[in-house]
């Protein structure tokens, strides 16, 4: 991945953008400022894993499909197994898929989950196990997107390279054919 955001190139959907960023930023402002402010533990914890949880749903249902053409989740079978499920937009769609949203995407999905894992340091540091536990419920659903959207992501690279593969073996096997129809 590129550090860099890919240059002279806007954002084409700056609201989605705005509501990826928004929620992760709103639950790690809240979780870091509610101890200056706030002296309940319930309240700290309800309303940062709420925010979290939104987070979750927005990147999960909106901006992933949105800003990187992919959609995952995760079905139950009638055998009782969990079965993931992935979509993702077609390979022309994908290759016209604006690179700044892209790497917004990514890079927040990365940022989110490192500045829990740097929180979840900090609290067994300060031996504050109660506070574990609001950041195992975030740092959780932020490795879900995670893994949810990195499988995906395979799985179209794969899918693209499948159609790549049959498409090329279609056009040489009708090449072959009519090379010895007219013979």
């Amino acid at each position: 991945m590129d550090l860099n955001p890919p240059a002279g190139e806007n954002y084409a959907n700056p609201k989605t953008c705005l509501f990826h960023v928004i929620f992760k930023a709103a639950a790690l402002a809240f979780y870091i400022l509610s101890a200056l402010f706030v002296n309940s533990f319930v309240i700290i914890f309800v309303v940062t894993v709420l925010l979290a949880a939104l987070d979750f749903w927005v990147v999960k249902n909106v901006s992933g499909r949105i800003l990187v053409g992919l959609r995952w989740w995760n079905e139950i079978n009638d055998l009782g197994e969990s079965v993931w499920k992935f979509e993702s937009l077609d390979q022309e769609s994908l290759a016209r898929m604006n690179k700044k949203d892209s790497w917004l995407f990514w890079w927040t999905l990365y940022l989110a989950a490192a500045a829990w894992i740097v929180l979840a340091i900090f609290s067994l540091i300060r031996l504050q196990a109660d506070y574990l536990l609001v950041i195992g419920v975030c740092l959780t659903l932020s490795i879900a997107n995670i893994v949810g959207f990195t499988k995906c992501r395979k799985d179209a690279k794969q899918k693209i390279q499948q159609f790549a593969s049959q498409t090329i073996a279609s056009r040489v096997t009708s090449t072959i054919q009519s090379a010895f129809s007219v013979v």
